[in-house]
């Protein structure tokens, strides 16, 4: 894994928490429903053994996927983040300048993203297009339907 990711020392602790969830839970779970088919015989037709085998595999990719991503994670200090311009782990207020639209999203890491919670990727278009940015600026950013101008209202922690 290529860079650092920046998340917020609750982000880091949630991360941490499902890991220990799949290697504590997860991985002795999968290792007995592989116990339980080789059990039952004949390996090379059972199909019970293939699905948990499977599984396993995939589990033990996320384990790894979620190590580094712990690894390479870098804790913010919310307290030292500035309004000035739009970065990683403001709060920003913008509005649609096409349907008048106002809505207000946090910038995060990737694996803090959750757009229900108005928790935005910083890797998304309109996080990309905000990046650098001040209050009042008007920025044009691609979507999928087109270009939409935003503009900034409001900078916060």
């Amino acid at each position: 894994m290529s860079g650092y990711s920046y998340v917020t020392a609750d982000g880091l602790k949630k991360l941490r928490e499902e890991l220990e969830q799949l290697e504590t839970i997860e991985r002795p779970k999968i290792s007995k429903q592989i116990g339980e088919a080789i059990d039952k015989g004949d390996l090379s037709e059972n199909a019970e053994y293939d699905a948990a085998k499977e599984a396993q595999g995939l589990l033990e990719a996320k384990i790894a996927q979620l190590r580094g991503v712990i690894a390479n994670s870098r804790v913010i200090d919310e307290t030292k983040i500035d309004t000035s311009k739009v970065q990683m782990m403001n709060k920003v207020t913008i509005k649609n300048q096409k349907n008048g639209a106002v809505m207000t999203y946090t910038l995060v890491s990737e694996s803090e993203a959750d757009f229900k919670k108005g928790k935005l990727s910083i890797n998304t278009p309109i996080a990309k297009g905000l990046i650098g940015k001040e209050v009042g600026d008007i920025v044009d950013i691609q979507v999928p339907n087109g270009i939409i101008p935003f503009e900034i209202i409001e900078i916060s922690i």
